[in-house]
C-alpha cells in the first residue's frame, strides 16, 4: 500500500516577514477591544461592591450625620446630662462590683508572726487579724530647746534617762544646753555596733538583755534568718540593753519579774499566769507580748478557760502555737511551743489551767521560753496587767 505523505509548505524569509507585517494591524485591534472589554467587567464589578458596601453601611454614614448636626445644632445642651449617665453608670458600676472587690483585697495574704502584728490561723477557724501601727525604726535628732532637761526629753521621747545619756556620750545629766543636736533611740535600750567575730548570744551577755530581745526587735537585721548570723559593721539596736559599768540612772526599767510556780484553777473572771519561770521581755510597742521564760521545758496552762480557736504550727515566726477564745472579748495567744507537744485541738473548749503543751523554742526563737499574747477588743494590751 503506497504511505501518504502530507504536503510540505515551504516559505522563504521574505515572505514570513511580510506576512507578518500585513497582519500587524489587526492584531493590536483584537488586544485594544480585549482590554476594553476587561475595563468595563471591571468597573461594573467595582460599581457592584460600592453599592453593596453604601446599602450594608449606609445606616453608619447616616446616623453619624445625624448626630453631627444634632450636637452642633445644640451646642453642648446634653452636655449636662452626658455626664450625669456618665456618673450614674460608674456608680452602678461600683456597687455592682464593691463586693467582688473587697473579697479579692481580703482573701490574700499568709502567715504572719508577732513581729508582724498579723496573727493569722492554721486551723479552719481564723483569730482576728490585728494590725500593729509601729513607728519606724529610726534614729530622731532633736534640737535641745531652752528648759529642756534629759528627763523630760527621756520622757517627750518614751525612753529611758539612760539611753540618752548613752547614745550621745553625755557626762552627766546636767551637761545639755540649748542648741545642742541629741541622737534620740526609739526605744530605750542602747546602739551596737557588730565587730568581726561578735554573735547575738556575746552581744546579749554584754548588755545583759536576753538574745531574743534582739531577735524580737523588727528593725534588726541578720545576714541569716534562721542562724541569726551578723555582718561586721552593721549596726544593732539592744532592747533594754545596759551599758558595761555604768551606773544605772533609771533603775526601775531593768528589773526582772520572777514568776511563782502556777497556782491552782482561781476564778474564771480572771487570768492566770500560763506557766513559770522569769520574765525576760516585757510589754513594748514592737513586741506587743510578754516572754515567760524557763530552762526546765514547763507546762503551758490555759491562763482562763475557752475554747481553741487555733492549734498547730505557724511559719511566720510562733511555731507552734495555740490561741483561745474566752468568749468575754479576750483571747490569749501561746507561742513557740514544744514540737509535738500541743494537747488540745481546734474546736476543743478547754477550762482555765488545763495544759495546752509545754514550753519550748520552735519558730523565731533563741531559747526557751513562751510568748504570751492578751488580745482584747481594741488590740493586744500589756499581759503584765491582767494577770493575777
Amino acid at each position: 500500500m503506497a504511505r501518504f505523505k502530507f504536503p510540505k509548505f515551504r516559505k522563504n524569509k521574505k515572505e514570513i516577514l511580510k506576512l507578518k507585517t500585513s497582519n500587524k494591524p489587526a492584531f493590536i485591534g483584537e488586544i485594544k477591544k480585549e482590554l476594553e472589554l476587561i475595563g468595563v467587567f471591571l468597573g461594573l464589578q467595582g460599581k457592584l461592591l460600592n453599592d453593596g458596601m453604601v446599602m450594608t453601611l449606609g445606616w453608619a454614614e447616616a446616623l453619624k450625620k445625624w448626630s453631627t448636626r444634632l450636637m452642633y445644632r445644640q451646642r453642648g445642651r446634653f452636655s449636662q446630662t452626658f455626664v450625669h449617665a456618665s456618673m450614674a453608670l460608674l456608680a452602678f458600676l461600683g456597687i455592682v462590683l464593691s463586693a467582688k472587690i473587697e473579697s479579692i483585697m481580703t482573701s490574700g495574704g499568709g502567715e504572719g508572726g508577732y513581729n508582724s502584728g498579723i496573727i493569722m490561723a492554721t486551723d479552719s477557724q481564723m483569730a482576728d487579724t490585728l494590725v500593729s501601727n509601729l513607728p519606724k525604726g529610726e534614729i530622731t535628732e532633736y534640737r535641745v530647746s531652752e528648759g529642756d532637761t534629759v528627763s523630760s526629753i527621756a520622757q517627750k521621747f518614751g525612753v529611758s534617762i539612760d539611753t540618752i545619756m548613752w547614745e550621745n556620750n553625755l557626762k552627766s545629766v546636767d551637761s545639755i544646753k540649748a542648741g545642742e543636736i541629741l541622737r534620740i533611740l526609739p526605744l530605750t535600750g542602747i546602739r551596737h555596733k557588730v565587730v568581726r567575730g561578735e554573735t547575738i548570744y556575746s552581744i546579749s551577755k554584754k548588755y545583759g538583755v536576753a538574745a531574743q530581745n534582739i531577735v524580737n526587735y523588727p528593725f534588726n537585721s541578720f545576714t541569716n534568718d534562721e542562724t541569726f548570723a551578723l555582718a561586721a559593721g552593721q549596726e544593732l539596736l539592744i532592747p533594754e540593753g545596759i551599758k558595761p559599768n555604768q551606773i544605772i540612772i533609771d533603775t526601775n526599767r531593768y528589773i526582772a519579774r520572777t514568776v511563782a510556780p502556777i497556782p491552782g484553777v482561781v476564778g474564771e473572771g480572771n487570768f492566770m499566769w500560763p506557766t513559770s519561770g522569769y520574765i525576760s521581755q516585757r510589754f513594748t510597742w514592737y513586741h506587743q507580748a510578754a516572754d515567760i521564760a524557763s530552762p526546765g521545758n514547763p507546762a503551758i496552762l490555759a491562763a482562763q478557760g475557752g475554747t481553741v480557736v487555733t492549734a498547730g504550727w505557724n511559719g511566720g515566726g510562733y511555731g507552734n502555737y495555740v490561741v483561745i477564745d474566752h468568749g468575754n472579748g479576750y483571747k490569749t495567744l501561746y507561742a513557740h511551743m514544744l514540737t509535738n507537744s500541743i494537747s488540745v485541738k481546734a474546736g476543743q473548749a478547754v477550762s482555765q489551767g488545763q495544759q495546752i503543751g509545754t514550753m519550748g523554742s520552735t519558730g523565731r526563737s533563741t531559747g526557751t521560753h513562751l510568748h504570751f499574747e492578751v488580745i482584747g477588743s481594741q488590740g493586744k494590751v500589756d499581759p503584765l496587767s491582767v494577770l493575777k
